[in-house]
């Protein structure tokens, strides 16, 4: 008798006090937040011990070793990464936000954990060696299947796990940039292409937390170390800036135009067995490499050139060497990603666009005579033009700038070029890089017209008839509600004598009962239902979907103004009623 109390009353605790699968959600962000901190900040270490011994140590040797070291590398390590890219880890080749972003576009498909995960060891050896690519993409791929191993554990439902990929995306960028407020709208304008706000708090949540472990591991600092602020400090160089934003479009369209070109090449041609193609890119890369540094005294070719790209913000680089790093950043990074590496195109694009952006300072001194400590005004602003212009992300482009350098005295002239290289580029090649990559695989993003749709139909122009739902009164046993289960999975409780909705019980909470047997006699259904959720007739079709994305259902009561039932509604009136929407 005491044990089925005591089981009684547990399965009671159980079903009132069990965390709902929204609540599990949010609990699995602040987790996934704080494991992509640590899986980028061990990421970028890897990396950045891989650079110290190997191309590092090739572009410090003396004589003809150097020369030979310095196109050795990138090609060693092209062609290791190309072995394990062939028979290994067949999907990490590339930047790996196309893929995530398919897989959130598509719903039918999961993201490969072995191929995120393989993604961290072969991202970071092709880097490593010396191959023209950033860092930042293979973080997203990595993160989001960070993300997707959660989801698998704690057996969430597939809308859930679908979620939980731009968490994952957002965390990654967040620790890749310590910028956590450009990896929110990064993941918005790109990943999630919305403002879906069931997607929303748990991508702000996650890259707060990624950003505060790596700025416990690395420390507080932006990525730039730049020892003054820049500023706006003549009018009349708003001329100038908008003249650097139609030159930026110009580039991002050359090397976006440049970089499919020759991956459609790539694959198409015979004269390479698969795995040896990474290597005749970093082969390229190491023979500019090297190009670069005797004829220029410089570096910046090989990997994101992320310390050339600081020493050209603080004016330490000629202008002519500029003018040369950016065009043998394009064809570098062109290279590497179309042979088939795996890296992104996050940093070379900023590289490419500083040492533009510096080349257009110099000509602001020479026409306006304005001094050339404005020079790292226009790097800076060059960076967040090209980088709008390649990856179509203008808000981001804004705020990445001003988040990676700590500062935004230049947010004036950076919306003006961003915009500017923005809408040119959009025009000359409407579609996005990243769009454009995946349609070259085959796969095509369908396009939609947005929610609006759904905010211009109220509910009663589409209910039609009214099924009322199997509905029970709180006094009813827990037994009869697990007996008269159907398909329905939402059944509301209705308080007695007055029919008003005081809850629901759901198809998990009948889960749970099925496994205790003998309990559900002593169990009314006011001690398993959840707190009520409901909508008008007046309510648009978007709220209606909101509430049930919200909520975790696939079917919601309506009510009338006394709260009593009056019907059902399901996600099947929803999607047709869409689909009318955007055909008519």
């Amino acid at each position: 008798m005491f044990a089925r109390m005591r089981r009684l009353y547990w399965l009671r605790a159980r079903i009132r006090f069990a965390p709902s699968e929204s609540q599990r959600l949010f609990v699995l962000t602040a987790l996934i937040g704080a494991s992509c901190g640590l899986a980028a900040v061990a990421f970028h270490l890897l990396i950045r011990v891989l650079e110290i011994n190997l191309i590092e140590r090739a572009l410090d040797a003396q004589g003809a070793s150097q020369i030979f070291w310095t196109i050795a590398t990138p090609t060693l390590g092209g062609l290791a990464c190309g072995v394990l890219l062939q028979y290994v880890f067949p999907k990490a080749r590339g930047s790996g936000i196309p893929e995530v972003k398919a897989i959130f576009a598509q719903r039918g498909r999961q993201l490969s954990i072995r191929n995120a995960f393989g993604k961290f060891g072969v991202g970071a050896l092709q880097i490593g060696t010396g191959a023209s690519l950033g860092r930042e993409g293979p973080t997203v791929h990595i993160c989001a299947g960070i993300a997707t191993v959660f989801g698998r554990v704690t057996k969430l439902s597939p809308r859930n796990m679908r979620r939980l990929l731009p968490v994952g995306a957002a965390a990654g960028i967040a620790a890749a940039f310590n910028a956590p407020i450009a990896a929110v709208t990064f993941t918005i304008e790109e990943i999630v292409g919305d403002l879906d706000k069931t997607v929303l708090s748990g991508v702000i949540v996650a890259a707060a937390i990624a950003a505060v472990i790596e700025r416990s591991v690395l420390g507080e600092h932006p990525i730039f170390d730049i020892p003054r602020t820049y500023g706006l400090e003549h009018v009349s160089s708003l001329l100038v800036y908008a003249l650097l934003g139609i030159a930026a479009a110009g580039v991002s369209v050359v090397f976006t135009d440049s970089l499919l070109w020759l991956r459609k090449h790539f694959g198409e041609s015979k004269l390479l067995p698969g795995w040896a193609k990474p290597a005749a890119g970093g082969a390229v890369a190491g023979a500019l490499a090297v190009v670069a540094l005797h004829w220029f005294g410089t570096r910046g070719v090989t990997g994101g050139g992320y310390l050339t790209l600081e020493a050209a913000l603080n004016g330490q680089v000629l202008t002519t060497t500029m003018v040369v790093l950016c065009g043998m950043k394009i064809i570098a990074t062109v290279c590497c990603y179309a042979s088939g590496g795996a890296g992104g195109i996050f940093a070379p694009a900023l590289f490419i666009g500083g040492m533009l952006g510096g080349a257009v300072g110099a000509l602001d001194a020479e026409l306006l005579g304005h001094t050339n400590v404005m020079i790292g005004s226009f790097t800076l602003v060059g960076m967040g033009a090209v980088f709008a212009g390649i990856i179509r992300a203008p808000i981001t482009s804004v705020l990445i700038i001003a988040e990676m350098t700590g500062g935004y005295s230049l947010i004036l002239p950076l919306m003006i070029a961003n915009m500017i290289s923005y809408g040119l580029a959009r025009r000359l090649r409407p579609a996005p890089i990243y769009d454009a990559l995946l349609e070259q695989d085959g796969i095509h993003l369908r396009s939609t017209t947005g929610m609006h749709v759904l905010e211009a139909i109220p509910l009663e122009q589409v209910m039609g008839p009214r099924v009322m739902p199997i509905s029970f009164e709180e006094s009813t046993h827990a037994s009869d509600l697990v007996s008269a289960r159907t398909r329905q999975e939402v059944y509301p409780v209705l308080e007695h004598g007055t029919g008003r909705l005081l809850g629901l019980v759901t198809d998990e909470e009948l889960d749970i009962l099925a496994k205790e047997h003998g309990l559900e006699h002593f169990l009314n259904a006011s001690d398993v239902m959840r707190p009520p959720v409901s909508v008008r007739l007046r309510d648009d079709l978007r709220t209606v979907l909101e509430t049930m994305l919200a909520h975790h259902l696939r079917r919601v009561p309506v009510v009338d103004e006394e709260q009593r039932v009056t019907g059902i509604v399901d996600e099947e009136t929803i999607a047709r009623s869409y689909l009318r929407g955007n055909t008519a």
